[in-house]
């Protein structure tokens, strides 16, 4: 505001100075010999009150002129100012979205970005429908607020995506809460988008190769297509000339590419290692990876989740257990610790 109170200052005490109004005096004062001033006759002299009222008319005009100018002037300074201060909020929100999402507060999260869904910030739409889905996925969410949460996300991923197509985030957004939508519409739709979801995928890693989650949900796509049921694989082949494929050594080839990435980020991709490891009857090595997937340290609920399903997985495993009595004991109880912890939740 203080360069805006300047420019101001200046404006008010400015008026035309003889200089420049003298010159124009000066052409009008020797007459005309065509025009309205000297009409019929060549060389003809205006009287004084003539050129009085000329003088009186350049001035107004000259210091109209000049007082647009300086409103000209001073309404970009201030609109200046609003727009580096709007960017200011947007940064000090992604600061505390960012906080937020980090110390796993998913409501005051969804709280926060939910007031600026209008935004055609990308970074800001793509983290809110980060947050509608986190909520979404929640057990404590009701049917029918998941389902509108999970078409509340994809609308502002979608949003984010047409705001910056180089957001990287933004596809990836776009690809995950599109398979969740899937989820609601049908087989039909969730096979007829999953071409699509991949893509998206896809072109987020292009944009940020070291991304491990992108790459993580390309291997999740693939393993997804390489378990599909035979009667899903009918409706695919019925419904679509080339329905997508893929493979579990694909899937396992994503899944080890995040890990590279990014080691131990996510116990999905510790607890997915072990289970394609077991699709590809390599018992030792899925023993690996589900151990490291029941060590993970459970920060979130879905993380308890692939605690218990790692444990469980490991207790069945058709190899031999290589543990001591104790470790079998610990595992066993472990698990039904974990199965009612997640009933409880579940109840609440």
């Amino acid at each position: 505001m203080a360069g805006v109170m300047a420019v101001l200052a200046l404006a008010r005490p400015f008026r035309p100075g003889p200089s420049c109004l003298g010159r124009l005096l000066r052409r009008e004062a020797g007459g005309a010999t065509c025009g309205p001033w000297g009409r019929g006759r060549p060389g003809a002299r205006r009287g004084a009150g003539g050129s009085e009222v000329l003088r009186k008319s350049l001035q107004r005009g000259l210091v109209l002129s000049t007082g647009s100018f300086f409103v000209y002037e001073v309404h970009k300074l201030i609109s200046g100012f609003a727009e580096v201060h709007a960017s200011f909020k947007v940064e000090e929100v992604l600061e505390q979205a960012d906080y937020l999402y980090g110390s796993g507060e998913t409501e005051k999260l969804y709280w926060l970005l939910v007031q600026h869904k209008t935004s055609d910030d990308a970074e800001l739409l793509w983290r809110l429908a980060r947050a509608s889905r986190d909520l979404a996925q929640l057990s404590s969410t009701s049917a029918e607020d998941k389902r509108k949460l999970t078409y509340e996300a994809f609308e502002c991923a979608k949003k984010a995506l047409e705001k910056n197509e180089s957001n990287s985030a933004a596809h990836k957004w776009y690809g995950i809460c599109l398979s969740d939508v899937g989820d609601f519409e049908g087989i039909k739709t969730k096979i007829g988008n999953a071409i699509i979801i991949k893509e998206h995928f896809q072109r987020a890693i292009e944009l940020n190769p070291k991304d491990a989650t992108t790459i993580h949900l390309i291997g999740i796509w693939c393993y997804s297509f390489a378990e599909m049921p035979w009667y899903q694989r009918k409706i695919a082949a019925t419904l679509f000339a080339t329905p997508p494929t893929s493979t579990f050594q694909e899937a396992l080839r994503y899944f080890h590419m995040a890990e590279e990435a990014d080691p131990n980020f996510y116990s999905k991709n510790l607890l997915f290692l072990g289970k394609t490891y077991l699709k590809l009857n390599n018992k030792k090595m899925a023993l690996l990876w589900l151990s490291k997937a029941k060590e993970y340290p459970a920060h979130t609920e879905e993380d308890k989740q692939h605690l218990t399903e790692s444990a469980v997985l490991k207790m069945h495993s058709p190899q031999k257990f290589r543990g001591s009595m104790d470790e079998q004991i610990s595992t066993v109880l472990l698990c039904k610790n974990m199965l009612y912890h997640n009933k409880h939740l579940q109840a609440q």
